[in-house]
Protein backbone atom coordinates (compact mmCIF):
# COMPACT_ATOMS: atom_id res chain seq x y z
CA UNK A 1 0.00 0.00 0.00
CA UNK A 2 2.89 2.36 0.63
CA UNK A 3 4.61 2.04 -2.34
CA UNK A 4 0.88 2.35 -4.19
CA UNK A 5 1.16 5.86 -2.48
CA UNK A 6 4.39 6.87 -3.52
CA UNK A 7 3.64 5.73 -7.31
CA UNK A 8 0.39 8.23 -7.33
CA UNK A 9 1.95 11.35 -5.63
CA UNK A 10 5.06 10.83 -7.90
CA UNK A 11 2.55 10.48 -11.15
CA UNK A 12 0.07 13.19 -10.28
CA UNK A 13 3.34 15.33 -9.82
CA UNK A 14 4.85 14.33 -13.04
CA UNK A 15 1.45 14.97 -14.71
CA UNK A 16 0.84 18.65 -13.98
CA UNK A 17 4.40 18.87 -15.68
CA UNK A 18 2.65 18.11 -19.24
CA UNK A 19 0.54 21.33 -18.02
CA UNK A 20 3.24 23.70 -16.78
CA UNK A 21 6.48 21.79 -17.97
CA UNK A 22 8.71 23.82 -15.14
CA UNK A 23 7.00 21.45 -12.70
CA UNK A 24 9.40 18.66 -14.31
CA UNK A 25 11.56 19.93 -12.23
CA UNK A 26 9.61 19.98 -9.12
CA UNK A 27 9.29 15.78 -9.83
CA UNK A 28 13.26 16.25 -10.09
CA UNK A 29 14.14 17.93 -7.29
CA UNK A 30 11.81 15.33 -5.14
CA UNK A 31 13.29 12.48 -6.53
CA UNK A 32 16.67 13.67 -6.49
CA UNK A 33 16.55 14.69 -2.38
CA UNK A 34 13.80 12.10 -1.19
CA UNK A 35 14.43 8.94 -3.33
CA UNK A 36 11.40 7.38 -3.22
CA UNK A 37 12.91 4.01 -5.18
CA UNK A 38 14.76 3.30 -1.96
CA UNK A 39 11.45 3.76 0.35
CA UNK A 40 9.18 1.25 -1.86
CA UNK A 41 10.01 -2.80 -2.40
CA UNK A 42 8.81 -2.48 -6.24
CA UNK A 43 7.52 -1.03 -8.87
CA UNK A 44 9.70 2.17 -8.67
CA UNK A 45 13.53 0.15 -8.37
CA UNK A 46 12.50 -1.25 -11.62
CA UNK A 47 12.38 2.06 -13.41
CA UNK A 48 15.44 4.70 -13.32
CA UNK A 49 12.49 7.66 -12.35
CA UNK A 50 15.43 10.39 -11.98
CA UNK A 51 16.83 9.94 -15.19
CA UNK A 52 12.96 9.59 -16.54
CA UNK A 53 12.35 12.74 -15.09
CA UNK A 54 15.71 14.35 -16.05
CA UNK A 55 14.63 14.02 -19.73
CA UNK A 56 11.09 15.06 -19.26
CA UNK A 57 12.42 17.94 -18.07
CA UNK A 58 14.48 18.80 -20.96
CA UNK A 59 12.39 18.18 -23.56
CA UNK A 60 9.02 19.76 -21.52
CA UNK A 61 11.19 22.60 -21.74
CA UNK A 62 12.90 22.55 -25.43
CA UNK A 63 9.58 21.47 -26.78
CA UNK A 64 6.96 23.99 -24.68
CA UNK A 65 8.21 26.56 -22.09
CA UNK A 66 8.83 30.31 -23.32
CA UNK A 67 12.57 31.05 -24.80
CA UNK A 68 12.58 34.45 -25.02
CA UNK A 69 13.75 35.28 -21.89
CA UNK A 70 16.88 32.82 -21.65
CA UNK A 71 20.08 33.73 -20.66
CA UNK A 72 23.39 31.53 -19.91
CA UNK A 73 25.48 32.70 -17.21
CA UNK A 74 29.26 32.02 -16.91
CA UNK A 75 29.13 30.15 -14.03
CA UNK A 76 26.97 27.68 -16.28
CA UNK A 77 29.98 27.26 -18.34
CA UNK A 78 31.81 26.37 -15.86
CA UNK A 79 29.87 23.88 -14.81
CA UNK A 80 29.83 22.20 -18.09
CA UNK A 81 33.61 22.16 -17.54
CA UNK A 82 33.83 21.22 -14.39
CA UNK A 83 31.64 17.95 -16.09
CA UNK A 84 34.10 17.77 -19.02
CA UNK A 85 36.81 17.17 -16.44
CA UNK A 86 35.49 14.88 -13.85
CA UNK A 87 34.53 12.80 -17.40
CA UNK A 88 38.26 12.63 -18.78
CA UNK A 89 39.46 11.72 -14.90
CA UNK A 90 37.22 9.04 -14.53
CA UNK A 91 38.26 7.48 -18.04
CA UNK A 92 42.11 7.17 -16.48
CA UNK A 93 40.56 6.40 -13.13
CA UNK A 94 42.23 4.27 -10.74
CA UNK A 95 39.20 2.29 -9.84
CA UNK A 96 37.23 2.20 -13.21
CA UNK A 97 34.64 0.35 -12.16
CA UNK A 98 33.86 2.24 -8.79
CA UNK A 99 34.33 5.40 -10.88
CA UNK A 100 31.99 4.70 -12.87
CA UNK A 101 29.30 3.84 -10.51
CA UNK A 102 29.82 7.68 -9.01
CA UNK A 103 30.19 8.84 -12.24
CA UNK A 104 26.14 7.48 -13.00
CA UNK A 105 25.08 10.19 -10.37
CA UNK A 106 27.72 12.86 -10.22
CA UNK A 107 27.23 13.97 -13.90
CA UNK A 108 23.52 14.63 -13.94
CA UNK A 109 24.12 16.78 -10.93
CA UNK A 110 26.29 18.85 -12.65
CA UNK A 111 24.32 18.45 -15.96
CA UNK A 112 21.57 19.62 -14.53
CA UNK A 113 22.87 22.30 -12.73
CA UNK A 114 24.02 23.90 -15.67
CA UNK A 115 20.66 23.37 -17.45
CA UNK A 116 18.31 24.82 -14.87
CA UNK A 117 18.80 28.24 -14.84
CA UNK A 118 17.27 27.90 -18.54
CA UNK A 119 14.39 27.45 -16.79
CA UNK A 120 14.69 29.55 -13.91
CA UNK A 121 13.23 33.50 -15.62
CA UNK A 122 10.90 34.58 -13.46
CA UNK A 123 10.71 35.00 -9.73
CA UNK A 124 8.14 32.73 -8.86
CA UNK A 125 9.47 29.89 -10.72
CA UNK A 126 13.07 30.23 -8.28
CA UNK A 127 10.95 30.42 -5.29
CA UNK A 128 9.27 27.04 -6.73
CA UNK A 129 12.49 25.43 -7.18
CA UNK A 130 13.52 26.72 -3.20
CA UNK A 131 9.91 25.29 -2.20
CA UNK A 132 10.14 22.09 -3.93
CA UNK A 133 13.95 21.72 -2.11
CA UNK A 134 12.81 22.98 0.99
CA UNK A 135 9.53 20.60 1.56
CA UNK A 136 11.72 17.64 -0.14
CA UNK A 137 14.21 17.96 2.59
CA UNK A 138 11.91 18.19 5.32
CA UNK A 139 10.06 15.13 4.77
CA UNK A 140 13.58 13.41 5.87
CA UNK A 141 14.17 16.49 8.60
CA UNK A 142 10.70 16.22 10.02
CA UNK A 143 11.14 12.27 10.62
CA UNK A 144 14.50 13.27 12.24
CA UNK A 145 13.16 15.75 14.70
CA UNK A 146 10.13 13.46 16.07
CA UNK A 147 13.06 10.53 16.05
CA UNK A 148 15.29 12.46 18.28
CA UNK A 149 11.88 14.00 20.39
CA UNK A 150 11.11 10.55 21.39
CA UNK A 151 14.76 8.42 21.38
CA UNK A 152 17.33 11.21 21.98
CA UNK A 153 19.01 9.76 19.04
CA UNK A 154 22.71 9.07 18.84
CA UNK A 155 25.90 8.85 16.25
CA UNK A 156 25.45 6.51 13.81
CA UNK A 157 21.72 5.31 15.49
CA UNK A 158 19.08 7.41 14.72
CA UNK A 159 17.43 6.16 11.31
CA UNK A 160 15.76 8.43 8.82
CA UNK A 161 13.22 6.23 6.82
CA UNK A 162 15.59 4.09 5.00
CA UNK A 163 18.91 1.56 6.77
CA UNK A 164 20.68 3.14 3.58
CA UNK A 165 23.20 5.48 5.05
CA UNK A 166 23.75 7.45 1.87
CA UNK A 167 22.95 10.83 0.41
CA UNK A 168 20.60 13.01 2.17
CA UNK A 169 19.96 9.98 4.81
CA UNK A 170 24.04 10.28 6.08
CA UNK A 171 23.83 11.66 9.58
CA UNK A 172 26.60 14.22 8.77
CA UNK A 173 25.59 15.09 5.51
CA UNK A 174 21.47 15.49 6.76
CA UNK A 175 23.43 17.56 9.46
CA UNK A 176 24.92 20.13 7.50
CA UNK A 177 22.04 20.52 4.74
CA UNK A 178 18.90 21.16 7.49
CA UNK A 179 21.11 23.84 8.99
CA UNK A 180 21.75 25.37 5.28
CA UNK A 181 18.18 25.45 5.05
CA UNK A 182 17.25 27.61 7.78
CA UNK A 183 18.20 31.00 5.93
CA UNK A 184 15.73 29.61 2.95
CA UNK A 185 12.83 28.89 4.89
CA UNK A 186 12.52 32.07 6.97
CA UNK A 187 13.08 33.91 3.26
CA UNK A 188 9.71 32.02 2.51
CA UNK A 189 8.25 33.11 5.65
CA UNK A 190 8.76 36.77 4.70
CA UNK A 191 8.92 37.02 1.30
CA UNK A 192 6.76 33.77 -0.18
CA UNK A 193 4.75 34.05 -2.93
CA UNK A 194 3.94 30.62 -3.33
CA UNK A 195 2.39 30.01 0.12
CA UNK A 196 1.56 33.53 1.26
CA UNK A 197 3.46 34.74 4.68
CA UNK A 198 0.50 34.31 7.34
CA UNK A 199 0.04 32.56 10.54
CA UNK A 200 0.14 28.82 9.14
CA UNK A 201 3.22 29.66 6.97
CA UNK A 202 5.29 30.98 10.11
CA UNK A 203 3.91 28.51 12.60
CA UNK A 204 4.99 25.77 10.09
CA UNK A 205 8.59 27.51 9.34
CA UNK A 206 9.06 27.87 12.90
CA UNK A 207 8.70 23.95 13.70
CA UNK A 208 10.61 22.76 10.41
CA UNK A 209 13.41 25.18 11.37
CA UNK A 210 13.12 23.57 15.51
CA UNK A 211 13.47 20.08 13.60
CA UNK A 212 16.12 21.36 11.48
CA UNK A 213 17.99 22.41 14.87
CA UNK A 214 17.10 19.30 16.38
CA UNK A 215 19.06 17.00 13.78
CA UNK A 216 22.45 17.45 14.73
CA UNK A 217 21.20 16.65 17.97
CA UNK A 218 19.64 13.46 16.72
CA UNK A 219 22.75 12.43 14.67
CA UNK A 220 25.45 13.65 17.10
CA UNK A 221 27.23 15.42 14.45
CA UNK A 222 29.79 17.33 14.83
CA UNK A 223 29.60 18.99 11.52
CA UNK A 224 26.07 20.23 12.39
CA UNK A 225 26.93 21.75 15.80
CA UNK A 226 29.43 23.95 13.95
CA UNK A 227 27.10 24.83 11.01
CA UNK A 228 24.69 26.00 13.96
CA UNK A 229 27.26 28.21 15.19
CA UNK A 230 28.24 29.69 11.79
CA UNK A 231 24.52 30.11 11.27
CA UNK A 232 24.11 31.93 14.63
CA UNK A 233 26.96 34.53 13.09
CA UNK A 234 25.27 35.11 10.29
CA UNK A 235 22.30 36.12 11.64
CA UNK A 236 24.19 39.21 13.03
CA UNK A 237 24.12 40.41 9.84
CA UNK A 238 20.32 40.44 9.09
CA UNK A 239 18.51 40.97 12.54
CA UNK A 240 17.65 44.61 13.90
CA UNK A 241 18.87 44.00 17.41
CA UNK A 242 21.52 42.59 17.66
CA UNK A 243 21.92 42.93 21.38
CA UNK A 244 18.55 41.48 21.69
CA UNK A 245 19.38 38.58 19.76
CA UNK A 246 22.61 37.83 21.11
CA UNK A 247 21.09 37.71 24.84
CA UNK A 248 18.09 35.13 23.64
CA UNK A 249 20.97 33.04 21.89
CA UNK A 250 22.63 33.03 24.84
CA UNK A 251 19.97 32.39 27.12
CA UNK A 252 18.40 29.73 24.57
CA UNK A 253 21.86 27.94 24.72
CA UNK A 254 21.75 27.64 28.38
CA UNK A 255 18.40 26.40 28.44
CA UNK A 256 19.17 23.79 26.41
CA UNK A 257 22.18 22.77 27.62
CA UNK A 258 20.34 20.44 30.77
CA UNK A 259 17.98 18.92 27.58
CA UNK A 260 20.42 17.58 25.37
CA UNK A 261 21.22 13.90 25.47
CA UNK A 262 24.48 12.21 27.06
CA UNK A 263 25.34 11.29 23.84
CA UNK A 264 25.48 14.38 21.84
CA UNK A 265 27.56 15.83 24.60
CA UNK A 266 29.98 13.25 25.00
CA UNK A 267 30.47 13.42 20.64
CA UNK A 268 30.81 17.39 20.66
CA UNK A 269 33.33 17.00 23.68
CA UNK A 270 35.51 15.36 21.40
CA UNK A 271 36.04 18.31 19.37
CA UNK A 272 38.63 19.21 21.97
CA UNK A 273 40.02 16.30 22.62
CA UNK A 274 40.23 15.25 19.07
CA UNK A 275 43.58 13.71 19.23
CA UNK A 276 42.48 10.75 21.11
CA UNK A 277 39.63 10.08 19.26
CA UNK A 278 39.90 7.63 16.53
CA UNK A 279 37.23 9.58 13.66
CA UNK A 280 38.86 13.06 14.16
CA UNK A 281 42.52 11.02 14.09
CA UNK A 282 41.61 9.40 10.73
CA UNK A 283 40.47 11.96 9.28
CA UNK A 284 43.96 13.98 9.71
CA UNK A 285 45.64 10.98 8.38
CA UNK A 286 43.34 10.69 5.16
CA UNK A 287 43.70 14.23 4.20
CA UNK A 288 47.72 14.25 4.82
CA UNK A 289 47.53 10.95 2.34
CA UNK A 290 45.76 13.17 0.02
CA UNK A 291 48.28 15.55 -0.06
CA UNK A 292 50.90 13.23 -0.76
CA UNK A 293 48.98 11.89 -3.28
CA UNK A 294 48.02 14.96 -5.31
CA UNK A 295 51.67 15.95 -5.57
CA UNK A 296 52.10 12.63 -7.18
CA UNK A 297 49.31 12.76 -9.32
CA UNK A 298 48.44 16.20 -9.81
CA UNK A 299 45.29 15.45 -12.02
CA UNK A 300 43.85 13.34 -9.69
CA UNK A 301 42.64 9.49 -9.17
CA UNK A 302 39.54 10.00 -10.60
CA UNK A 303 36.23 8.70 -8.38
CA UNK A 304 37.00 6.81 -5.13
CA UNK A 305 40.54 7.00 -5.72
CA UNK A 306 40.78 7.05 -1.74
CA UNK A 307 40.41 3.26 -2.15
CA UNK A 308 44.07 2.63 -2.42
CA UNK A 309 44.88 4.64 0.73
CA UNK A 310 47.04 3.16 3.53
CA UNK A 311 47.24 5.30 6.48
CA UNK A 312 48.78 4.81 10.30
CA UNK A 313 48.47 7.02 13.15
CA UNK A 314 49.12 7.12 16.66
CA UNK A 315 45.65 8.14 18.85
CA UNK A 316 47.29 10.28 21.92
CA UNK A 317 45.01 10.04 25.42
CA UNK A 318 45.62 11.66 28.83
CA UNK A 319 44.88 8.99 31.56
CA UNK A 320 44.73 11.03 35.21
CA UNK A 321 45.69 14.66 36.26
CA UNK A 322 48.10 16.65 37.43
CA UNK A 323 51.71 15.01 38.30
CA UNK A 324 50.27 11.80 38.25
CA UNK A 325 49.20 12.12 34.70
CA UNK A 326 50.69 9.71 31.66
CA UNK A 327 50.24 10.43 28.14
CA UNK A 328 48.62 6.56 25.93
CA UNK A 329 49.47 6.43 22.58
CA UNK A 330 48.00 3.94 20.45
CA UNK A 331 48.91 2.59 16.82
CA UNK A 332 46.30 2.41 14.50
CA UNK A 333 46.67 0.54 10.96
CA UNK A 334 43.52 1.31 8.10
CA UNK A 335 43.29 1.35 5.00
CA UNK A 336 40.28 2.45 1.63
CA UNK A 337 39.12 5.50 4.27
CA UNK A 338 36.96 8.14 2.69
CA UNK A 339 37.92 11.68 2.55
CA UNK A 340 35.37 13.39 5.35
CA UNK A 341 36.01 16.47 3.02
CA UNK A 342 34.85 18.56 -0.01
CA UNK A 343 38.10 19.79 -0.31
CA UNK A 344 40.23 17.06 -0.25
CA UNK A 345 37.84 14.75 -1.88
CA UNK A 346 38.39 17.14 -5.00
CA UNK A 347 41.86 17.31 -4.40
CA UNK A 348 42.30 13.33 -4.20
CA UNK A 349 39.73 12.63 -7.42
CA UNK A 350 40.06 15.57 -9.29
CA UNK A 351 43.14 16.69 -8.75
CA UNK A 352 44.64 20.49 -8.48
CA UNK A 353 42.53 21.58 -11.75
CA UNK A 354 39.19 19.78 -10.38
CA UNK A 355 39.61 22.24 -6.79
CA UNK A 356 40.47 25.02 -8.38
CA UNK A 357 36.99 25.05 -11.02
CA UNK A 358 34.96 23.76 -8.05
CA UNK A 359 36.69 26.38 -5.78
CA UNK A 360 35.64 29.29 -8.47
CA UNK A 361 32.49 28.17 -9.04
CA UNK A 362 31.53 28.42 -5.47
CA UNK A 363 33.66 31.59 -4.88
CA UNK A 364 31.82 33.44 -8.00
CA UNK A 365 28.34 32.36 -6.42
CA UNK A 366 29.08 34.02 -2.92
CA UNK A 367 30.62 37.26 -4.40
CA UNK A 368 27.61 37.36 -6.62
CA UNK A 369 25.25 36.74 -4.16
CA UNK A 370 26.80 39.54 -1.85
CA UNK A 371 27.16 42.65 -4.65
CA UNK A 372 23.05 41.92 -4.89
CA UNK A 373 22.60 41.99 -1.51
CA UNK A 374 24.37 45.41 -1.41
CA UNK A 375 22.40 46.35 -4.22
CA UNK A 376 19.09 45.85 -2.93
CA UNK A 377 19.80 46.15 0.12
CA UNK A 378 16.88 49.54 0.49
CA UNK A 379 14.33 47.59 2.25
CA UNK A 380 11.52 49.60 1.25
CA UNK A 381 12.87 48.95 -2.37
CA UNK A 382 10.52 47.23 -5.32
CA UNK A 383 13.30 44.50 -5.64
CA UNK A 384 14.10 44.54 -1.86
CA UNK A 385 12.87 40.71 -2.09
CA UNK A 386 16.30 39.74 -3.96
CA UNK A 387 18.23 41.40 -1.96
CA UNK A 388 16.98 39.17 0.96
CA UNK A 389 16.80 36.53 -1.27
CA UNK A 390 20.64 36.73 -2.28
CA UNK A 391 21.26 37.02 1.85
CA UNK A 392 19.79 33.84 2.52
CA UNK A 393 21.16 31.83 -1.08
CA UNK A 394 24.65 33.39 0.48
CA UNK A 395 24.27 32.55 4.04
CA UNK A 396 23.21 28.97 3.35
CA UNK A 397 26.10 28.77 0.45
CA UNK A 398 28.27 29.30 3.17
CA UNK A 399 27.21 26.92 6.01
CA UNK A 400 27.42 24.43 3.63
CA UNK A 401 31.01 24.32 2.48
CA UNK A 402 31.73 24.89 6.24
CA UNK A 403 29.86 21.29 6.67
CA UNK A 404 31.84 20.25 3.27
CA UNK A 405 35.03 21.02 4.82
CA UNK A 406 34.33 17.50 7.34
CA UNK A 407 31.91 15.65 4.76
CA UNK A 408 32.77 14.75 1.51
CA UNK A 409 29.50 16.53 -0.21
CA UNK A 410 31.13 18.26 -3.38
CA UNK A 411 29.19 16.39 -5.67
CA UNK A 412 25.72 16.88 -3.65
CA UNK A 413 22.94 17.65 -5.79
CA UNK A 414 21.88 20.34 -2.69
CA UNK A 415 24.89 22.26 -3.56
CA UNK A 416 24.28 22.34 -7.19
CA UNK A 417 20.43 23.40 -6.55
CA UNK A 418 21.33 26.28 -4.38
CA UNK A 419 24.17 27.27 -7.60
CA UNK A 420 20.99 27.19 -10.16
CA UNK A 421 19.22 29.01 -7.82
CA UNK A 422 21.98 31.84 -7.65
CA UNK A 423 22.58 32.22 -11.42
CA UNK A 424 18.68 31.97 -11.82
CA UNK A 425 18.69 35.28 -9.57
CA UNK A 426 21.17 36.79 -10.76
CA UNK A 427 20.46 36.45 -15.01
CA UNK A 428 16.84 37.48 -14.03
CA UNK A 429 18.05 40.72 -12.24
CA UNK A 430 20.40 41.53 -14.32
CA UNK A 431 17.36 41.32 -17.39
CA UNK A 432 15.20 43.68 -15.31
CA UNK A 433 18.07 46.18 -14.68
CA UNK A 434 18.50 46.15 -18.70
CA UNK A 435 14.55 46.45 -19.16
CA UNK A 436 14.60 49.45 -16.46
CA UNK A 437 17.81 51.30 -18.22
CA UNK A 438 16.57 50.73 -21.78
CA UNK A 439 14.83 53.86 -23.45
CA UNK A 440 14.21 54.31 -27.51
CA UNK A 441 16.35 56.22 -29.34
CA UNK A 442 13.76 58.78 -30.90
CA UNK A 443 10.33 59.98 -29.20
CA UNK A 444 7.91 58.42 -31.14
CA UNK A 445 5.75 60.54 -33.84
CA UNK A 446 2.02 62.31 -32.62
CA UNK A 447 -0.31 61.87 -34.98
CA UNK A 448 -1.42 64.97 -37.12
CA UNK A 449 -5.04 66.40 -35.34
Amino acid sequence: MRDLAFVAFLLALCATGFRRPFLFVAAYVYIDIVSPQRLTYWLLNAVPISLVAVALMVVGWAAADDKRDVRVGPRQGLILLLLAYCYATTTHADFPVEALEKWEWVWKNLAVAAFLPLMLRTRLRIETLLLFVVLSAASIIIVGGIKTLASGGGYGELNLMVSNNSGLYEGSIISAVAISLIPIILWLMKDGTVFAPDGRVRLFGTALIFACLLIPVGTSARTGLLCIALLAVLMLRVVKRRMLYVGALALAGMAAVPFLPSAFSERMGTIKTYQADESASTRLAVWQWTIDYAKQHPFGGGFEAYRQNRIRYDTVKVEGEGASATVKRDLTVDQSRAYHSSYFEMLGEQGYPGLALWLLINLIGLVRMEVLRRRYRDPDGELAWAGRLATALGHAHLIYLLGGAFVGIAFQSFLYFLLAAQIGLDTYLSRRRQEAAWRPIRAPRVAAA
